[in-house]
C-alpha cells in the first residue's frame, strides 16, 4: 500500500508540473489533489503501523 501512495503523490506531481507548464489550471488543481491524497494515505499508513507495532508490544 506504500507505494500506492508514492505512485498517487509521483502522479500528482507530474500532473501538477504538467499543468503548470501547459497553463493548465485544471490538470495542475487535480495534481495538487493527488498529491495530498497520496501524502494522507502516507501518513495514515504510518500512524497504523505505529499503532500496530505498540499492540503487538503490549500483548508480548
Amino acid at each position: 500500500m506504500a507505494d500506492e501512495s508514492k505512485f498517487e503523490q509521483v502522479k500528482g506531481n507530474i500532473k501538477e508540473t504538467a499543468g503548470n507548464v501547459m497553463d493548465n489550471k485544471e490538470l495542475e488543481k487535480e495534481g495538487k489533489e493527488d498529491k495530498a491524497s497520496g501524502k494522507a494515505k502516507e501518513v495514515t499508513e504510518n500512524v497504523k503501523d505505529k499503532i500496530n507495532g505498540v499492540i503487538d508490544k503490549l500483548n508480548k
